[in-house]
């Protein structure tokens, strides 16, 4: 059984470190690091386990915990009369990224209501057969707003789950 769950964690460390490839723009390694310590969970990692389970050298696997450290997305915490580090995700990641997905989404929104006043303006010139259809900005933006009154109500749940 225990192998079973081994495989399955590497397929998904595997799966999860390429989504974060792209949503947070990490590189491969790091990103490998970051799905393996979150699908270690509490008991956290430490740095011998991710260099022989990720098939890396250590000063790659050193370079990437120090960036991802950095950035807030993981931190560390030690036992005492062990020397070791044992990492873990911070607490804070998920509220970061939605945070940060609030505010593309504001930011996309306020260019969609730029894009439909100028369209506007410009309809003001045209025949009726030339004018802007602006119904896709406008479904666009109300998606936006409901998808960020959504994700608000997530990441309150968050915060309020973790105090």
């Amino acid at each position: 059984m225990e192998n079973v769950l081994k495989i399955k964690k590497y397929q998904l460390v595997e799966k999860l470190g390429v989504h974060f490839e792209y949503t947070e723009k990490l590189a491969p390694v790091a990103s490998r690091i970051l799905a393996y310590i979150i699908l270690t969970g509490k008991a956290g990692v430490i740095f011998e386990d991710l260099v022989s389970d990720l098939c890396a050298s250590k000063s790659t696997i050193s370079t990437h915990l120090n960036h991802l450290q950095d950035l807030n997305k993981i931190t560390y915490f030690t036992k005492i009369g062990d020397r070791k580090k044992y990492f873990v995700i911070n607490k804070d990641t998920t509220v970061q990224s939605i945070v940060k997905m609030i505010d593309d989404w504001e930011n996309e929104k306020q260019l969609h209501f730029e894009i439909m006043a100028y369209k506007k303006e410009v309809n003001k010139t045209f025949k009726d057969e030339d004018k802007f259809d602006l119904g896709f900005h406008e479904n666009y933006i109300e998606f936006l707003e409901g998808a960020t009154s959504s994700i608000n109500k997530l990441k309150e749940n968050l915060i309020n789950y973790k105090h």
